[in-house]
């Protein structure tokens, strides 16, 4: 298990949300990058020197320091969308090999290189801002209906990181909560909701979510 590449977004317009600015246009870079937990969501900071998210309302925060995508799930969309798919275009810092991102249990921690250890917090929830990126009709409900969101992650020790590094799961909790099933519950059967709340590491306002729909 390795990262294939370690990308960070560069600015661009966005007007698929009305907003100046969307950094989901993210590239491979060379050479290390610094990891650092940022603190809490709104002020657009996020896990990678050099990145950032400008809807801060949506993005962004420690929950969301780092977002990870498998290439082998990117090279099955590379099948069905009849198109080459770099590296990134997702918007993901971290695009890995021969790891299970989808699989990975909510709170399953992942030593990147000798140093970086991210926790597995939530899976990605597509957007507006996604679908105009990849410029598809109907992405957003493909991309749903696939439930391979890909996972965002925490910084639970800093470091750097670079393509190549190699990733360890160094720690898996004790529930059955993957990311894919996480995003089953929040966005196509609620019946799963309740299942969620044996997995600690889920971020609050998730968690909140999970309350608010299951006592409605």
């Amino acid at each position: 298990m390795k990262l294939l590449s370690v990308s960070i977004g560069r600015p661009r317009p966005n007007p698929w949300k009305g907003l100046s600015s969307t950094g989901i246009d993210k590239r491979p870079v060379g050479g290390p990058v610094a990891v650092t937990a940022p603190g809490p969501k709104g002020t657009g900071a996020v896990g990678l020197a050099g990145d950032r998210v400008h809807d801060v309302k949506h993005h962004g925060g420690s929950d969301q320091a780092v977002y990870a995508y498998a290439r082998e799930d990117l090279d099955g969309w590379e099948a069905e969308l009849g198109r080459p798919l770099a590296n990134g275009v997702f918007g993901e810092n971290l695009t890995t090999l021969g790891l299970d991102v989808n699989g990975a249990l909510i709170g399953e921690r992942w030593r990147i290189g000798p140093d970086v250890i991210l926790e597995v917090s939530c899976p990605r929830i597509p957007c507006g801002t996604f679908q105009g990126r990849l410029g598809r009709d109907g992405w957003i409900k493909r991309f749903t209906q696939a439930a391979l969101p890909g996972a965002y992650l925490r910084v639970i020790e800093p470091g750097d990181i670079r393509a190549d590094d190699p990733v360890e799961v160094v720690h898996r909790p004790d529930h059955d909560v993957t990311v894919a099933l996480a995003f089953r519950a929040m966005t196509l059967d609620g019946d799963l909701l309740p299942r969620l709340l044996a997995a600690d590491a889920l971020p609050e306002e998730d968690k909140e979510l999970v309350c608010r729909r299951t006592s409605a």
